[in-house]
């Protein structure tokens, strides 16, 4: 028996949620999968797994193995690595993880950049809202937007800081006009955006005030950044956005940026990747990229946020209605 295949079998089959979805990633067949597991609790003499028509359940013992084995496997995994020249040469799979608009925005672009530096890297880009397990060996590397982090045994690389502004469509500004104070907003619809990072319905409003807390309500809730920009163009209400998700709209005409003197939302932006003995080169020169890359984009973003405040935004949403844009109605 090979003790080792076996184990990272059982780690796929429970990473995967069932033996047809590891056979499929592992190209082999559903059976091959079952036989290997099976053979791995005849040699414990322990039940990993509790399996039905349905689903697949860790029993206790198979918790308490499926830890070992993930942390036996990576250090066999980095020891051929460093033994190949993988921590002298960036090569092999990069598994990265990204809050999804980041990952848009930030993410996506200077992967692309990398890779013309390091062509033999390929990369796994995972999007979701939900902050990862990287010590369930999951992803490499994680970039995630939070005003802190909790404590954890994670290496942390602050990459920059960037900010929220509040959007609108012209036709919206057409039909209610803008709002001159933040108290203004609780007359409009406010379209929310539900992230990890912050709550959702209380805007903190920083501007020539300081600080202006306020609870909003609207007819619109989402989660990425993307869907909101959506609801914002149709004319919904205002939204508040991650700068870097605002400023092509804002370069476009498509957005207008409402209580323009005010920020929201200061968001820090981070690597995060397991404190581990051996770190590769992939993961090494990826890290190194971000921190030097990543500002330079955020400084990017500032200035043309600069560019756009330069122009008579509002004037061109009330021209854009005059020209016949079709007007919602005001929340009463």
């Amino acid at each position: 028996m090979d003790t080792l295949q076996n184990m990272r079998v059982f780690v796929r089959v429970v990473e995967a949620g069932s033996f047809t979805a590891a056979a499929q990633s592992l190209n082999t067949t559903t059976g091959a999968m079952s036989r290997a597991v099976s053979e791995l609790e005849a040699h414990l003499r322990t039940r990993l797994l509790n399996r039905s028509t349905r689903r697949l359940a860790l029993t206790t013992a198979g918790e308490r193995y499926l830890k070992r084995c993930q942390q036996i496997l990576a250090d066999v995994d980095n020891a051929e690595e460093e033994a190949s020249g993988a921590h002298e040469r960036p090569s092999g799979v990069l598994r990265m993880h990204s809050f999804a608009s980041i990952g848009q925005h930030y993410v996506l672009p200077a992967i692309s950049r990398y890779r013309a530096l390091y062509p033999e890297v390929a990369v796994e880009l995972t999007l979701s809202q939900q902050m990862p397990d990287l010590f369930e060996g999951s992803a490499d590397v994680a970039v995630v937007g939070a005003s802190t982090l909790p404590n954890s045994d994670l290496v942390s690389l602050l990459l920059g800081t960037t900010f929220s502004i509040l959007c609108a469509s012209p036709a919206y500004i057409h039909a209610h006009a803008a709002p001159q104070t933040p108290a203004d907003l609780l007359h409009h619809d406010c379209l929310l955006l539900k992230t990890p990072a912050f709550p959702t319905s209380e805007w903190t409003l920083d501007g020539p005030n300081g600080s202006e807390a306020l609870e909003v309500s609207g007819p619109v809730q989402v989660n990425i950044a993307e869907s909101l920009i959506v609801a914002i163009r149709e004319g919904m209400g205002i939204g508040m956005l991650p700068l870097y998700a605002a400023i092509d709209g804002l370069r476009t005409g498509s957005l207008v940026r409402v209580l323009p003197e005010y920020t929201l939302q200061k968001m820090n932006v981070y690597a995060l990747y397991p404190s581990r003995k051996f770190i590769d080169a992939k993961t090494r020169t990826w890290v190194e990229f971000l921190r030097t890359h990543l500002p330079q984009v955020i400084a990017r973003d500032v200035a043309l946020l600069g560019e756009t405040g330069s122009r008579s935004v509002i004037g061109d949403a009330l021209r854009a209605g005059d020209a016949g844009v079709a007007a919602p109605q005001m929340k009463h």
